[in-house]
This record gives structure tokens, C-alpha cells and sequence, in this order.
């Protein structure tokens, strides 16, 4: 598949790099394809998604992917599912290797692709921690629009982050948030 550099992100803050291959809205919502090139060590928080199954696919390099409490491991070609509603993560588990995989949103996500494109341009602009919004009213937009929910007791603060995400809409943070990082 043919990639168009101008639909790549990068994240200096946790060093990886994003491109797009096909987004919800050039398949009609059908889903949404990413590239990810992920550092040594580099990978995510336990967290579900309620919108959206996730597959994600070894292309190059050993992929770790959590699945409730089962850890995979794939290798280039293999790939896991996870379910709506499924707590998982994804890592790489090398100390000195980048890896490359995919993964594919279905059905697609046009809100998941512009909180990958705010979060990354926020980490450019120096605004994110360990890839994390300082903002309150920034990571509680990114939270909302990636549907990211983090299980445990973190997770009953979903309820303050959708009122956050609610105000920062009534104070057109999202607008500037969009206008300033979403180039597609």
C-alpha cells in the first residue's frame, strides 16, 4: 500500500511516528488504517476502546500486545484482534530495535485520527508528558475523541473528563486544537 508522507506524525515526547494509509472517511466510516513505528521499550497504558475493534499486525520486529491478561507476542504477518469493550495495550518489547506494525480501526474513527494528530502536535509544541497532555482540557478532548478509557480506579474519573471535554468545546478549545494540528 502506498503511504503519503504529508499523513505522517511524529511523537518526539515517546518517539514514535504515525502515518495514515486509509481514513474513516475515505471508506465511508468502513475503518481506519494506521502504520505505527514504535522506539525500543516504546508502547501504551492498559486502556478499552467502545466504538471500535482494534487488529493490529507485526510488519517488522516483535510486536507485544496485551489482551486483558494474555501477552502476545507477534511476529512479522501474525496479528490479534481486540474486541469493543477488551482491555489491551500494545508495546514493543526490544531493547534496541524499532518495530513497525499496523493497526486497523473497525469501523473507522475520523475522531481517533484527529486525537492522534492533537496529541502528537501537542508533544511537538512541548504541551504533553510521557505523550500525556499537560493540559487538563487538552487531555480530556484527546480522551474523548480517541474513545480511551482507562480501566480501575483511574477510570472513574470518565465522568469529570467528559464534563471537562464538554466545557473545553463551550470555550472553542476544540476548534483551536483543530485548527492548529489537523492537517487532513
Amino acid at each position: 500500500m502506498e503511504t503519503k508522507t504529508a499523513r505522517t506524525v511524529e511523537n518526539p515526547d515517546i518517539g514514535d511516528r504515525a502515518t495514515f494509509v486509509e481514513t474513516a472517511e475515505e471508506t465511508n466510516g468502513t475503518r481506519t488504517l494506521i502504520h505505527i513505528e514504535l522506539v525500543p521499550k516504546g508502547g501504551n497504558a492498559l486502556h478499552i476502546h467502545t466504538a471500535f475493534d482494534e487488529t493490529f499486525t507485526a510488519m517488522e520486529g516483535v510486536l507485544g500486545v496485551q489482551l486483558e491478561d494474555q501477552i502476545l507476542y507477534l511476529h512479522p504477518g501474525e496479528r490479534a484482534t481486540v474486541k469493543i469493550g477488551q482491555k489491551h495495550r500494545f508495546f514493543n518489547p526490544s531493547d534496541t530495535e524499532t518495530i513497525q506494525f499496523s493497526v486497523l480501526l473497525e469501523p473507522g474513527s475520523s475522531n481517533f485520527e484527529m486525537a492522534i494528530q492533537v496529541v502528537y502536535g501537542l508533544s511537538r509544541d512541548g504541551l504533553t508528558r510521557n505523550g500525556i497532555p499537560k493540559n487538563l482540557y487538552h487531555l480530556a478532548l484527546v480522551g474523548v475523541w480517541s474513545d480511551t478509557h482507562l480501566p480501575g480506579i483511574v477510570g472513574w474519573f470518565g465522568p469529570v473528563f467528559r464534563w471537562l471535554a464538554a466545557r473545553a468545546v463551550r470555550k472553542g478549545i476544540d476548534r483551536e486544537l483543530k485548527y492548529r494540528y489537523c492537517k487532513f
